[in-house]
């Protein structure tokens, strides 16, 4: 199945952390897909690593 994700997994990027999800996850924004990025907290500035994209949302890490 085709993957319509503006992010591909181990590909890196510059965000900027916007919100805060339920379990604490810190969540960045890339066109708009959602990336869960652990240990982040809202406005910081990271550059992240995608280790796992789903369809609706991807997860990252901090490089």
């Amino acid at each position: 199945m085709e993957s319509t994700a503006p992010v591909e997994a181990g590909e890196s990027y510059d965000v900027t952390i916007e919100d805060t999800a339920r379990e604490g996850d810190g969540i960045a924004r890339v066109s708009g897909f959602v990336i869960f990025v652990p240990n982040t907290s809202v406005g910081d500035e990271v550059t992240i690593k995608v280790t796992k994209v789903a369809r609706k949302f991807a997860f990252g890490e901090v490089v």
